[in-house]
């Protein structure tokens, strides 16, 4: 008895160190990325991991516009927020681009309301301008399953979540960049020309679709020139 007793609080204590040592939000993620950051980037895009493969997909985008990626897969809009100060406000970007919210529906910390989601959302625009950084707020791209997720229909609650994003961004005067109606099919998915699992695009999607959209958001906002990549032939 003694020895299972043993066991168990080795268990316990392993466990709660373990725990402990655990980077929640990913802050260590980009410390040495943000130290080689010496210019202040025209703009951030914070994000998921459709943020973060796109600087993987095609990196020169980033550079020669002197845009920084700070996605993360898996994100929740919760591990995003606090990330706020240390991968974007702390960067002096001009703006920021935010897309977030798809892991929240996905449940990748667990439940979290529609409400709370949009609520997270709201405060990184207010971080960015109480810091004198202009936003850029983008829709949740379209997505009729998810593959690690196969029981939920996040089709409508994405439309939801655009709208209140779309609405909040109309009232506040801020810069929306609708990819969900550029890339949505009639269920709400998106079609096999632009992702292979339905839900991560692809880099043709990135340069055909999105990088003109966002581009031309971020034109208008820091009236500058941005250019997109040229679509694959």
């Amino acid at each position: 008895m003694k020895r299972i007793l043993l066991l168990l609080a080795v268990s316990f204590l392993t466990f709660s160190v373990n725990a402990q040592q655990k980077d929640w939000a990913k802050f260590g993620r980009f410390v040495e990325a943000n130290k080689a950051v010496t210019e202040s980037p025209d703009a951030v895009f914070m994000g998921n991991s459709i943020t973060e493969q796109w600087a993987s997909f095609d990196p020169e985008f980033f550079s020669q516009n002197n845009f920084v990626g700070r996605g993360i897969s898996g994100q929740t809009t919760s591990e995003m927020l606090v990330r706020m100060r240390q991968d974007v406000i702390g960067l002096k970007p001009k703006a920021v681009v935010i897309m977030a919210g798809i892991n929240d529906i996905a449940m990748n910390n667990g439940y979290i309301a529609l409400e709370n989601i949009f609520g997270n959302i709201v405060s990184m625009c207010e971080l960015a301008k109480a810091n004198d950084i202009k936003v850029i707020l983008c829709s949740v791209t379209p997505c009729a399953q998810f593959r690690w997720r196969k029981e939920l229909e996040p089709a409508q609650p994405i439309r939801d979540l655009n709208q209140m994003i779309k609405e909040y961004a109309a009232a506040n005067k801020i810069a929306y960049v609708d990819y969900h109606s550029a890339l949505t099919t009639p269920e709400g998915g998106m079609p096999e020309k632009w992702s292979k699992d339905g839900c991560h695009v692809n880099l043709e999607c990135y340069r055909s679709v999105m990088e003109p959209l966002v581009c031309d958001a971020v034109n208008k906002v820091l009236k500058i020139k941005k250019n997109p990549r040229q679509p694959m032939r």
